[in-house]
């Protein structure tokens, strides 16, 4: 397995059609897309799931995301209305949005190294349902759009 085995599963899968929307939609709910996107990437390689594994992903992704990634989203959300009319502002914004993604990448990257020696076995393997729940509302349709689109990659050997 390279280490950008799962980066390149996300950007496959957030490419298909409807991902985009559900993660963001997942993320309104208070969801880590790129936690998401790992737990999918674990079902579709028939990773076994426990809450173990899966505390010690939320914990990982958690301490990263509140770390690293949402200070830097959370600046170039603030800064989206003033550089539509700042071209410096604007410039600066495309470069924490770049900064952004790099951070996202190091989560990923952090997330397959937690797991690379988690091996295919027989048990649950429903990530994505443990995942979220007790989250408000029903992301059952939401879910349904990442699993398609997973297996569909899957199939064609994309991951």
């Amino acid at each position: 397995m390279n280490n950008d085995e799962l980066w390149n599963f996300a950007l496959a899968c957030y490419a298909e059609p409807g991902v985009e929307k559900a993660c963001l939609e997942l993320q309104a709910l208070g969801m880590d897309v790129c936690l998401l996107l790992a737990c999918v990437w674990l079902e579709i390689r028939g990773i076994q799931q426990n809450a173990q594994r899966l505390e010690e992903l939320k914990q990982l992704s958690k301490d990263w995301q509140s770390a690293v990634v949402l200070p830097l989203r959370n600046l170039r959300q603030a800064w989206r209305e003033q550089a539509a009319i700042d071209t410096e502002l604007a410039s600066l914004r495309q470069r924490v949005k770049t900064l952004e993604l790099d951070a996202e990448r190091t989560q990923f990257e952090r997330l397959q190294q937690a797991t690379q020696h988690w091996l295919r076995e027989d048990g649950s393997n429903n990530w994505l349902n443990q995942l979220c729940t007790g989250i408000n509302g029903d992301p059952d349709a939401l879910l349904t759009v990442l699993r398609l689109a997973a297996s569909q990659l899957d199939a064609g050997g994309a991951d």
